[in-house]
C-alpha cells in the first residue's frame, strides 16, 4: 500500500512509515503542498496511492464524481505528532486493508473507524 499524507499531517510520520515499510510520501515533499484537493486526488489515483488526509473535502469530492478511487484517510483527531499518527494509521491499514485497495473512504475517530466504500452514492 502507497499513502500520500496531505499538508496539515506531520511530514515527519512519512518517514516512520516508510521505516515500516510503507511506501509513503508527504505533500510537502513533492511540492504539493499548496495543491487543490482535487489535483492531489488526481496524483493519488493516477499513482496509486491512497490519501490521508484532516480535510473533510476529500470524501465530498469523491462523492460529487462517484470516483471509485482514491480511497482516502480521514482522520478526525487533531493534533497528533508524528508517532501517535504513525502508530493510528498503521492500525487503520491493519483494520481495513481490504477496504482500502479496492475503494473506501475511511473515517478515523477517537473512538470509532467508519469505512465506507467507493463509489459514495446518495440514497
Amino acid at each position: 500500500m502507497k499513502l500520500l499524507l496531505d499538508q496539515g499531517l506531520p511530514r515527519s510520520a512519512a518517514a516512520l512509515l516508510r521505516d515500516v515499510g510503507i511506501e509513503t510520501i508527504h505533500v510537502g515533499e513533492i511540492g504539493l503542498s499548496e495543491a487543490e484537493d482535487a489535483e492531489l486526488i488526481r496524483r493519488a489515483r493516477e499513482e496509486g496511492y491512497v490519501v490521508v488526509t484532516l480535510d473533510a473535502d476529500f470524501h465530498t469530492l469523491l462523492a460529487l464524481d462517484e470516483a471509485t478511487s482514491p480511497s482516502v484517510i480521514r482522520i478526525r483527531i487533531e493534533r497528533l505528532r508524528a508517532k501517535a499518527l504513525t502508530d493510528l494509521v498503521l492500525r487503520v491499514l491493519s483494520e481495513c486493508d481490504e477496504d482500502l485497495q479496492q475503494g473506501a473512504a475511511v473515517t478515523v475517530e477517537p473512538t470509532r473507524i467508519r469505512i465506507r466504500r467507493l463509489p459514495l452514492l446518495s440514497d
